[in-house]
């Protein structure tokens, strides 16, 4: 069927003004941003024609209405796209050229004078569309004969980590083999077996995406974006330009929230594009608040199907998992989500035999992609609510179980390499001990029941083998120090820890350290990206890397000034000092300009600059068929949750009490950003699980706004929040410091899930558990008894 666009059930193809607040007035009365004068008078804008339909082919394009607006300068189409890009999969087009895969797809893009003028002009933009079969459920997607989204899978470039099935939906195929799975169950006393289900959630970041990119007339490219990824930026953008990346400029200040939403390209590269059509001018592009819902990354949905068994004594047997990714309509990043469930599969738990297929599929839904956790808190749904039944059917304590089973330093894990020094134990002692589990507490109300649930988990940086930091240490003329890096301030504090690991390697006060800003790929070191909560670690071992060469320079050149060894001397605050003959000498007076030689014949030394980088040169290629290999990745953070709720009975209202959070984080460079970390997570991942659900109707969402699409506020916090810091170090980490920022979220969901059941005896499997969902599991189960 053919039929032009739009239908009024979907949202506005190209999104609803938001008023612009602190905003000036043109000559004109148009509205602009204060910051829009940074780039002046030949500053232009972009909005997007995005489609109404979550799968159809385009027929017919015509914008010659649009064209014809005085004030419209440029119309960009999936005609004027070269090349796909993609992180780890390439298989999108900035905008689309042949079909629409969701809701929000990119058809066309309109420069004009003001943003305003750029809307007008998209809505006349005439776009003939034939409506094609939707794939609205990962399971369904994943089967023969489901309608093919992607018929030119085969086609695309792959990361060689990735395995698309050509002729299906699945974009990633991750196989885990361990031990012998079916002979096991026969071995096992206590089977339990569950079908969990995560919805799409939105990362809602208080910023919401907003670019600027220009062509210069030497086809030179800058792009000033709001991006946790500048340097991949830079890369996947001069991919599908078909460009070198010396030709692309990423300068990107400090990120208004990401949570991962703001890694890799979304809609940056529309900007990019766009700008191209009009060279000499700078075009700006922003998602408004309803685009952000469903028109830049979400989080995948997941069906997971879970089957655990266990001996008499309580001791894990078997474990096979199956986990079907509702990954969008494009997996470029999402496919490595896939793969960190596989090789995740079995939680923190020392299990003998594995089994585990993860699927990510292609549907008509917005796009999935990395968001805080990736993929952890989705898979541990189902895991730990499972692990709790086995328990309660062996008449185990909960706790105990957990004890019992964990994963220990030394134990195999699922793709069959030794477990590092950890202390998971301990983390869930701690957390069990804060909230005093065991003990029973009356409820608040006679209307109200009380119960208490624990979770543990673990999570590894998601990321290819060779990801790479690098600092630049260089001082200045009063001793200060400038420290350039490539990892982006999201609100995290790692620019306060960048700058605690270089003051603390170099022996200076900490406030003489200056961090260099903004990210600039023309200038800073290079950053892989920032995520996977690897900055600290990574980055963290570049800095002490490049303060180390610069600490050694100043060491040899006061050591020579001396005639002493440089073993003899030492930097302490702020000075050079000799422990052999007592003598100093402050930073300032040597790290520029260097020291002069006796008898006035010349000088010695000069501007001390060091240069550091890390890439964890150790981890390994997994085998295809079995997942297993020496080393999958290159450290795993493990920690436990225990919750103490209430529910009301009469409204299904779910009150948390205490939220208790141990987490093993090798060292704790900062401590009070750790626990920061650890409450922020809670928080988010409350949210997570008792509101958020972007909620989809065939296609359509219908709730992006914040008024339909609730998160967290303080009234939903819990009364009490205790953060527990665990530390057995890390080998390869900053004086032993792994990642915490997305960690604390994981458990959250499951901790809370099992403190449901303990406080009712209500096991519910999908999320989110919002008061209507536990009131009407609590009527069905009043009915059916």
């Amino acid at each position: 069927m053919a039929e032009k666009m739009k239908s009024p059930s979907v949202p506005s193809p190209i999104g609803e003004s938001v008023p612009r607040l602190d905003a000036l007035q043109k000559v004109t009365g148009e509205a602009v941003f204060t910051d829009d004068l940074q780039f002046g008078a030949d500053l232009l804008y972009g909005r997007i024609l995005r489609s109404p339909h979550p799968h159809a082919r385009i027929k017919r394009l015509d914008a010659s209405k649009a064209l014809a607006l005085p004030g419209v300068k440029a119309l960009v189409t999936g005609d004027d796209c070269k090349d796909r890009f993609g992180l780890y999969l390439k298989d999108r087009y900035t905008f689309c050229k042949d079909r629409v895969r969701y809701v929000g797809d990119p058809v066309a893009g309109i420069v004009a004078t003001s943003e305003r003028l750029a809307e007008q002009a998209c809505r006349l933009v005439e776009v003939e569309y034939e409506v094609l079969e939707p794939v609205l459920d990962p399971v369904q997607g994943a089967q023969d004969g489901a309608p093919l989204l992607h018929p030119n899978l085969k086609e695309y470039i792959v990361a060689p980590f990735i395995f698309p099935q050509h002729g299906s939906n699945i974009s990633n195929y991750f196989k885990l083999r361990k031990g012998d799975v079916e002979g096991a169950w026969s071995k096992c006393n206590v089977i339990v077996e569950g079908a969990y289900r995560v919805p799409h959630v939105q990362h809602v970041p208080i910023e919401p995406h907003i670019t600027v990119a220009k062509f210069d007339h030497s086809g030179n490219v800058t792009l000033w974006a709001s991006s946790q990824s500048p340097f991949a930026q830079r890369d996947l953008i001069a991919g599908s330009l078909g460009i070198s990346p010396n030709r692309v400029r990423v300068i990107s200040s400090f990120v208004g929230g990401g949570f991962g939403s703001k890694a890799g390209v979304s809609m940056e590269a529309l900007a990019v594009m766009m700008a191209q059509k009009v060279p000499g001018h700078p075009v700006k592009v922003r998602l408004t608040r309803e685009e952000e819902f469903y028109c830049s990354f979400v989080r995948q949905g997941l069906v997971s199907n879970i089957k655990i068994g266990a001996d008499e004594d309580g001791t894990l047997l078997a474990m096979q998992t199956e986990f079907y990714w509702d990954a969008g309509a494009y997996t470029e990043y999402g496919v490595n989500i896939t793969r960190a469930a596989g090789y995740s599969c079995t939680g923190p738990y020392d299990v003998p035999n594995v089994w585990s297929d993860s699927y990510c599929v292609y549907t008509n839904h917005p796009v999935g992609g990395p968001m805080r956790g990736f993929g952890m808190p989705e898979i541990h749904w189902g895991i730990e609510q499972t692990m709790d039944q086995v328990a309660q059917k062996l008449g185990m304590d909960e706790k105990e179980f957990r004890l019992k089973n964990c994963i220990r330093e030394g134990s195999i894990t699922p793709t069959g390499s030794k477990m590092h020094a950890l202390d998971l134990e301990s983390c869930i002692l701690k957390a069990a001990e804060a909230i005093d589990w065991g003990k029973q507490e009356p409820a608040s109300a006679p209307h109200k029941r009380r119960g208490k649930g624990i979770a543990i988990m673990w999570k590894a940086p998601a990321m290819p083998p060779n990801a790479g930091s690098s600092s630049i240490v260089r001082f200045n003329e009063d001793g200060t120090v400038s420290v350039g890096i490539g990892g982006q301030e999201l609100g995290q504090g790692s620019h306060t820890v960048a700058a605690q690991i270089a003051a603390a390697t170099l022996g200076v006060p900490m406030d003489s350290i200056r961090i260099s800003y903004p990210v600039d790929t023309q200038y800073s070191p290079y950053e892989w990206q920032t995520v996977a909560s690897r900055l600290t670690w990574s980055m963290g071992n570049a800095i002490r890397e490049a303060a180390l060469d610069a600490r050694r320079q100043i060491l040899e050149l006061a050591a020579e000034h001396w005639d002493e060894q440089p073993d003899d001397l030492d930097l302490h605050d702020g000075q050079v000092i000799s422990y052999k003959s007592e003598r100093s000498e402050p930073l300032k007076n040597l790290v520029v300009y260097g020291l002069p030689k006796e008898d006035d014949s010349g000088w010695r030394g000069g501007p001390i600059i060091g240069r550091g980088m890390f890439m964890p040169n150790y981890v390994s290629a997994l085998d295809p068929e079995t997942g297993q290999g020496p080393r999958a990745v290159v450290h795993f953070t493990p920690g436990c949750q225990a919750v103490d709720l209430e529910v009301d009975i009469e409204t299904g209202q779910i009150t948390l009490l205490r939220v208790s959070s141990a987490f093993d984080v090798g060292k704790a460079i900062n401590p009070d950003q750790v626990r920061a970390q650890m409450e922020g997570g809670v928080v988010q991942g409350a949210s997570t699980t008792l509101l958020e659900h972007l909620r989809l109707e065939n296609g359509v969402p219908v709730n992006p706004n914040f008024t339909d699409y609730r998160i967290a506020s303080t009234v939903d916090m819990p009364l009490k929040t205790i953060p527990i810091i665990v530390e057995v170090p890390q080998d390869d980490g900053p004086w032993g410091a792994r990642g915490i920022g997305e960690h604390s979220m994981v458990p959250t969901a499951p901790a809370i899930a099992n403190a449901l059941a303990d406080a009712v005896g209500l096991r519910i499997h999908d999320l989110p558990l919002s008061a209507e969902r536990v009131f009407k599991a609590l009527r069905d189960k009043e009915a059916a008894t």
